[in-house]
């Protein structure tokens, strides 16, 4: 489910940039993804070479795993009930700044670490941005694994298509949330309202968690490319 249009380049200068905002004493929700892979390594730098001092609440054990590796302090995410700034990435982003998000499969965590924060910042290079949510990527929807049939057939009754994610690598069988969940790629036709679909989603039962992410980023980092070489970004919510 992660696009490979992405170039690594442009998602460090993004990253690099995001962890600027990161001031000494901050609780700080750290997202998951390769953009957010860089970010870590800054925000190691920092720790180590600069004497910041921040405690880090990951959104998946693989951002916890590299925290730690890197010798950034992590607080669980249930023991957290307020965070200073959440830094995160995104697989689409529109130009309100709404996301779709959980193309690595932990939305769930990452909109609860969002909505913690005094700020969510998310953290894109420009191929994330699109005219309207849902133009290449399916929203992903974590659901209870029992309710699998039923939640597909209400799927499609809304209009959806939805399609069981499936591991492709190291594991036969289909892809298991950090939650202990199954996963859903949804796809509703264009010009679909997704602001009401999402609210129907949240209706069914057995749907934990959707990747439709709105009215919570404040700004997004943007790495992109010039002839001149690797540029940085910012955009801010329209009012």
């Amino acid at each position: 489910m992660k696009d490979t249009r992405s170039n690594p380049a442009t998602k460090r200068i993004a990253a690099v940039e995001a962890a600027r905002l990161i001031q000494d004493g901050m609780v700080v929700g750290v997202g998951t993804g390769s953009t957010l892979a860089f970010l870590i390594e800054e925000l190691g730098r920092r720790v180590r070479e600069e004497g910041l001092h921040v405690l880090g609440v990951p959104t998946s054990f693989q951002s916890r795993l590299a925290c730690g590796r890197l010798g950034i302090p992590v607080r669980d995410m249930q023991d957290a009930a307020h965070l200073d700034l959440a830094l995160d990435g995104a697989d689409e982003v529109d130009p309100r700044l709404d996301l779709i998000k959980g193309g690595g499969g932990s939305q769930t965590r990452e909109k609860i670490v969002a909505a913690m924060a005094s700020e969510f910042v998310v953290v894109v290079d420009e191929s994330k941005l699109v005219p309207a949510l849902g133009t290449g990527f399916a929203i992903p929807v974590e659901i209870v694994p029992s309710g699998l049939a039923y939640v597909e057939a209400a799927v499609r009754e809304l209009g959806g298509s939805p399609a069981l994610r499936m591991a492709t690598a190291g594991k036969d069988g289909p892809v298991v949330t950090d939650n202990g969940q199954f996963m859903l790629d949804v796809r509703f036709p264009p010009a679909h309202d997704l602001r009401a679909a999402d609210r129907q989603l949240h209706q069914i039962p057995g749907v934990i968690e959707t990747g439709l992410f709105f009215d919570l980023a404040s700004q997004v980092v943007v790495g992109g490319g010039s002839a001149e070489g690797p540029t940085v970004r910012t955009l801010r919510r329209p009012a």
